[in-house]
């Protein structure tokens, strides 16, 4: 079997036209170390669409401009109605004030932000009665940037206690992992997770706003990324063996996105 450098080559850029709209669409390639056949450079065209409406599709760099197209024409219905769908999700998603009243997520379950000012008590961020409660003093200047502050850095408190739980909870069903590998909590744009070379773990600190089965399906996609350091039928077959829901967890983590992830 072809094995697949994880390095892309080459992005490209092109469109369609699906009634009086172009779509445009990316295609990144990836280096092969083995020639392959034209049906199974086929078979290996995927397409991704992203919450951000972005379309990628990946396929080996010898597959033929003429067979892309074709895979992308053939599923064109299905990638359109999809874009209709996360158009709409995005109209809802509106840039956070970090005022009273606006909607925070943590583990999955949504909590109203209530910002107090008291000047006798030191700047804070509490659950408390199904609210996020942020306290601050009465003399802060930008109030609004305090309080973004405040959040993100109780979110990464939480991400980094929960994940280490969810980490060790997790790791007796990674047969093929020696010891406990390291991980860090780093905010990435679109990557809720990653794995280097050395098995080393980066995990999204908004990924703490997603249900525990979601937390678990990252970290299990790349404890798997230590076994396999590709996206190859060996990586889904061994994920699929760890978490046979896998689809339908991704699936949950993905229609959330956007708006675990804005800020």
């Amino acid at each position: 079997m072809a094995s697949v450098n994880e390095k892309e080559s080459n992005k490209e850029e092109y469109s369609f036209i699906y009634g009086d709209e172009a779509v445009s669409y990316s295609v990144i390639r990836k280096t092969v170390t083995q020639k392959t056949s034209s049906e199974n450079a086929k078979r290996k065209i995927s397409i991704k669409i992203h919450p951000n409406c972005e379309i990628v599709i990946n396929a080996p760099d010898d597959a033929e401009r003429s067979d892309i197209h074709d895979a992308v024409m053939k599923r064109a219905s299905w990638i359109y109605d999809a874009l209709k769908e996360f158009r709409a999700h995005l109209a809802y998603v509106e840039t956070k004030l970090y005022v009273s009243g606006e909607m925070q997520f943590y583990l999955g379950r949504r909590y109203v932000l209530k910002v107090v000012e008291d000047n006798s008590a030191l700047p804070s961020v509490k659950m408390s009665r199904g609210k996020l409660l942020v306290t601050l003093t009465r003399f802060n200047d930008d109030k609004h940037a305090l309080t973004k502050a405040l959040v993100s850095g109780w979110y990464g408190v939480k991400a980094e206690r929960i994940f280490h739980e969810r980490l060790a909870e997790l790791l007796p069903q990674a047969t093929w992992v020696d010891g406990i590998p390291s991980f860090r909590v780093m905010p990435m744009q679109k990557q809720w997770g990653s794995c280097s070379a050395k098995g080393n773990l980066m995990l999204n600190p908004h990924l703490i706003k997603a249900p525990k089965e979601c937390i678990d399906y990252v970290i299990l996609h790349e404890l798997c990324h230590i076994a396999e350091h590709n996206h190859s039928e060996r990586f889904w077959r061994l994920l699929t063996s760890v978490m046979p829901n896998w689809k339908e967890v991704k699936s949950k983590l993905d229609g959330m996105a956007e708006l675990y992830l804005n800020e």
